[in-house]
Parts: structure tokens; C-alpha cells; sequence
């Protein structure tokens, strides 16, 4: 099951919660990563208040109980009865189709008509789709070619592996080279690339355009009533992470619809949703979702903009043209330092917290070349939950200058392979915005460098962590 589709039959089935076994993005088999979700009622992340309490309840078990050798057939839809001894009552287990089940809530959403005709009509678009052999290649195949009549070669690598054929299925620019290489020639009109548990996804254009996932979810929400489930639910709100560029707050402010900015993490977003405040929402790890589920949501973000295509019937990189346009564009990147000595990384976060917390800080001013960056707001964001007025702190250390443009820094993955630092650069433009996004970001990646670079407590310089 996709972790979609598992969200999608814990809410259809109204069971009490979903245990995920997965190895989401990383690398997958006997060699690789192997982890443990557990998802609420409302078929997303469990919250730490939950996670919390289990972790106290699973210090006091005293016993449990095994049944090695129960049998059951897989293979057959229905539920099946065991009698276990008469210790507890009978045992019900029930096999169900995970991908009719997710399918016939994506039809309740899009227009299947409007995509069958876009996708294998007389002026049919052709796409690629790579499941980099994670567990979303059978829902591709039902619902891209089966049902929505695309032919069978527009999806790739659609077996799922234990080891994901031994490749990285992350869908970005670096470990999606089977797509991005068969979109280089100018064959396809539209690509994406899905990650292991299919949550995640990654757009691209003719000849292999790249949408960064901020932009992505911004455009959906520019032409979110082309989905006929939002002409019926109508629009609650906007929300997106924080290291997330602000083009989705762009257009919220020109639709007057309510903008949320949250901490990474989905399941801040799906109190919002529970609540009834939330419709759209994204992150700049390439996730993008809708209310419909409590997961990020790879497939349905396709079919988003495949539905945007089928109404517009403009190629990808032209609606986005048109996106920046009429709103500028926020060229946006990210810088990963992966396997850094995890003394050093937290000692250089202390460090920056302590020099952008100065009130000298503020309003102070960084030249590179003909630009100048004035400091406006610094802080270490925290995050203060509109529905429950939980608090959550230490979200990563923002640093916004007068102009908007934002340089951010984290710290996560603190495991036994080190910590990796994420450095976030978002600016913005409203004039200049066909440029190259390396080029333009230039001046403030040398900032962000020079900023993470100066270490307040010891006087030292240059830290290991970061060159």
C-alpha cells in the first residue's frame, strides 16, 4: 500500500489507526533503512501526545500473546474468521483492495473524463511517469493507463522492489535520471517521478522543465477550480512549511484566502485540515496535498496538474510563465551538508541563534557585488498551533531581510551517519524572472555562507560543518 492509499482506507474503513512499515525515500532492502509509522483515525501522523503515551504504555508490558501459525489467503477479498483458543474473541482479519479503494476517491475529485481525453483523446498530450519501483507502480497503472487509457510505456519502472532495484527513490533532480534523461528530447509533454512510498512527487515540463515543489503547489492553488471537488468543498485555506518559498503566500494575499505557515512535518497540516481550515497545502521536499486524505499525496498532485493541462491546454512551462508573471517569481533552492559531525553542527546552530538573536542584528546590512540586504526579522521560528494553541519551538533559524528574500537554517537527521545542516535561500523578483536560478540566488548563498561562518561565542571562523 501507498501511504496515501493507507490514509485513504484508515479514513474509508473508519479503523482506530494504520501501523506503516516503510522505508519512505531512502534506501530500501535488507541493507537499508526500515521504519515504523503509526497514523491516527484521521489517517494521518500520529501527534507526539500520542506517540508519547504509547512509548510510556510500551515500558509496562509484561507479555503478548503470538500465533505462529495462522493461515490466512491473501489473495482473496473479504474477511476472515480465527478462533484463537477463546482467549480473546474471534480474530477478524479482512483483505481489501488498497488500490480500488484509493482510486475511487481520486475519482470523486478530478474529472476522469477531462484527463482520459487529455491523456489518450485525439489531441492527447504524451507523459512520463517513474515510480522508481517504490509501491505507487500498481495505483500508476490502474489509474494512468487502465483506466485513463495512457499507454503502458508512459509509466516506468512500476515494480515494485524490496531494494527499489537498488536505485535512491527520491523523486528530484539527482535520482530521477531515468525520467529526466527521457524527458531531455522533447518526446514527452509532461513527467513526474514518485518516491518509495508514494507520498512525494517531482513535476517536470517538456524537455525536462523543472517545477520546484514550492512553485508547484503555488500554481495548483492559482487554478485550484479546475478540481471539481474544490468547486463543491470551496477553499478553506493555504498552508505550507516554513522553509517553503513564499509563492504560495502570494497568491493567498490575492485571493484573500487564509495562509498558514507551519513547522516541517505533515501532520501540523492535518490538524488545520481537521479543524476545517485547511484545503492545499506543500513542501519544499516535493510533497504537495490536498483535505481529501491526511498524507501528502504524490499521484493526486499528478493529477492536479494534469487537470490544470486539460483546462488551460498549455504546456507546463508556460503556465508557469504566466504564474510569474502575474505574481514574480521566488527563486528558491536548498543546500544539503549530509554526514557532518553532529558536536559541530549543533555547536554552529547555538552559535548562530546567539549572533541573529543580538539586536544589533537586526537592521544590519550584507553587500555582494551591486546588491545590498538589509536585515529585517531573525529568529528561531516557533510555531503556535491555531486549533489547539499547542507550542512548537526551535523550528530552524530564519533570517528575513527588507526585501522578502529569506535565508533559513536547520538542523535534522541527527542519527548514527551524523546530522545534516539545511541551508534554505528564498528571493524574490518581479522584474527579472527568467533568469537562472543559481545566478540569482548567488549573492545570497555567499551571505548565508559568510553568516554560518562566523562563530559569536568562540571568535573562530570557519567551523568544519560548512565550506
Amino acid at each position: 500500500m501507498s501511504t496515501p492509499a493507507i490514509s485513504c482506507v484508515i479514513r474509508k474503513y473508519k479503523a482506530i489507526g494504520g501501523i506503516i512499515l516503510t522505508a519512505s525515500h531512502n534506501p530500501g532492502g535488507p541493507n537499508g533503512d526500515f521504519g515504523i509509522k503509526f497514523n491516527t483515525a484521521n489517517g494521518g501522523p500520529a501527534k507526539e501526545a500520542v506517540t508519547n503515551k504509547i512509548f510510556q504504555i510500551s515500558r509496562t508490558i509484561e507479555e503478548f500473546a503470538i500465533c505462529p501459525g495462522l493461515r490466512m489467503d491473501l489473495t482473496t477479498l473479504g474477511k476472515q474468521m480465527f478462533d484463537l483458543e477463546n482467549k480473546f474473541k474471534p480474530f477478524t482479519v479482512e483483505i481489501v483492495d488498497s488500490v480500488e479503494s484509493y482510486a475511487n476517491l481520486l475519482r470523486n475529485i478530478f474529472d476522469f473524463a477531462a484527463l482520459k481525453d487529455l491523456l489518450s483523446g485525439e489531441n492527447r498530450i504524451r507523459i512520463k511517469l517513474d515510480a522508481m519501483h517504490g509501491v505507487v507502480g500498481p495505483y500508476v497503472k490502474k489509474i494512468i493507463c487502465e483506466e485513463l487509457g495512457c499507454p503502458v510505456n508512459s509509466a516506468i519502472n512500476c515494480v515494485p522492489l524490496e531494494d527499489f532495484g537498488g536505485q535512491h527513490p527520491d523523486p528530484n533532480l539527482t535520482y530521477a535520471t531515468d525520467l529526466v534523461d527521457s524527458m531531455r528530447g522533447g518526446e514527452y509533454d509532461f513527467g513526474a517521478a514518485f518516491d518509495g512510498d508514494g507520498d512525494r512527487n517531482m513535476i517536470l515540463g517538456k524537455h525536462g522543465f523543472f517545477v520546484t515543489p514550492p512553485d508547484s503547489v503555488a500554481v495548483i492553488a492559482d487554478n485550484i477550480f479546475c478540481i471539481p471537488y474544490f468547486q463543491h468543498t470551496g477553499v478553506r485555506g493555504f498552508a505550507r512549511s516554513m522553509p517553503t518559498s513564499a509563492a504560495l503566500d502570494r497568491v493567498a494575499k490575492a485571493t484573500k484566502i487564509e495562509l498558514y505557515e507551519t513547522p516541517t512535518g505533515w501532520k501540523y497540516f492535518g490538524n488545520l485540515m481537521d479543524a476545517g481550515r485547511l484545503s492545499l497545502c506543500g513542501e519544499e521536499s516535493f510533497g504537495t496535498g490536498g483535505d481529501h486524505i491526511r498524507e501528502k499525496d504524490g499521484l493526486w498532485a499528478v493529477l492536479a496538474w494534469l487537470s490544470i493541462l486539460a483546462y488551460r491546454r498549455q504546456s507546463v512551462e508556460d503556465i508557469l510563465k504566466d504564474h510569474w508573471m502575474k505574481y514574480g517569481r521566488n527563486y528558491f533552492t536548498r543546500y544539503d551538508y549530509e554526514n557532518v559531525d553532529i558536536d559541530a553542527a549543533c555547536e554552529m546552530m547555538e552559535d548562530l541563534e546567539i549572533m541573529i538573536a543580538d539586536k544589533s542584528f537586526v537592521k544590519q546590512r550584507f553587500a555582494v557585488e551591486d546588491k545590498i540586504y538589509q536585515v529585517e526579522k531573525a529568529d528561531n521560528f516557533e510555531y503556535t498551533d491555531p486549533v489547539d494553541s499547542t507550542i512548537t519551538r526551535n523550528q530552524g533559524l530564519r533570517i528575513i531581510f527588507s526585501d522578502g528574500s529569506r535565508i533559513i537554517y536547520r538542523l535534522s537527521g541527527t542519527g548514527s551517519e551524523g546530522a545534516t545542516v539545511r541551508i534554505y535561500i528564498d528571493s524574490y523578483e518581479k522584474e527579472q524572472i527568467f533568469e537562472d536560478t543559481q545566478v540569482m540566488l548567488a549573492p545570497l548563498a555567499t551571505i548565508a555562507l559568510k553568516i554560518s561562518q562566523l562563530h559569536h561565542r568562540t571568535g573562530r571562523r570557519g567551523p568544519s560543518v560548512i565550506t
